[in-house]
């Protein structure tokens, strides 16, 4: 290994195997009751509750540690709207003409069409933002790399903590995603890979039977 500057690994917890099997066991178990939910209920939510899943979020490792990526926080009603009004146009074109009939069939059991309410509704839309450009120091434009992976893990990272928190999320990627930067103001070198809704559900809010449905460990993994 080439010599570079360290600081010493952070210590981690002393645990026995037993102690270990049980908190990814009692993990696995948590993170299992997340569900993404389409009807949300206007109660607020405390900003320092977004503000500590985004930092969260921000540890995920990344390309050469440049963190590429930027979270824009939307809670203005006017801001939210027009986020809504630009979403819907993108999907109505999605339903009608863009998505193959594949595709429609496969959304189908999960009931979304082009109406996107939540985006009004629910107190707190992040819109995630993958930057091609950057470094870890302010004012760097440095080449970023492995942008999309490094973004992908930052989002895993900010909804587990949101859910962690007692909060209902949706990802909502409307395609193309453009009107996203311009409505929140980013440069042109940075790409909207993710629309976050967070908030509370609303009371009667449910979840289609094909969502509860996840492949089993021996569907999803190989022992070599």
């Amino acid at each position: 290994m080439k010599a570079h500057a360290t600081v010493p690994y952070s210590a981690l917890p002393t645990m026995t195997d037993a102690a270990r099997i049980a908190a990814a066991e009692a993990f696995r178990d948590h993170v299992a009751t997340r569900r993404t939910c389409r009807m949300f209920s206007d109660t607020p939510v405390p900003r320092a509750v977004i503000e500590a899943a985004i930092a969260a979020a921000g540890t995920a490792p990344s390309g050469a540690n440049h963190q590429p990526w930027h979270f824009a926080v939307v809670s203005s009603p006017d801001i939210k709207h027009r986020i809504r009004l630009a979403a819907e146009a993108e999907e109505r074109a999605f339903y009608a003409s863009r998505a193959g009939q594949e595709w429609l069939e496969a959304l189908a059991p999960l009931g979304t069409d082009e109406d996107k309410g939540f985006l009004d509704i629910a107190p707190w839309l992040i819109v995630v933002f993958g930057q091609r450009r950057g470094g870890i120091e302010p004012g760097e434009s440095r080449q970023n790399y492995y942008v999309t992976e490094s973004v992908g893990i930052a989002c895993g990272l900010l909804l587990t903590a949101l859910h962690g928190a007692g909060l209902a999320t949706l990802t909502h990627t409307p395609s193309p995603m453009g009107f996203l930067r311009d409505i929140c103001g980013r440069p042109a070198d940075e790409k909207p890979l993710m629309l976050v809704v967070a908030g509370h559900p609303a009371p009667d809010a449910t979840v289609p039977v094909h969502a509860t449905r996840k492949k089993p460990l021996d569907r999803i993994s190989s022992w070599l």
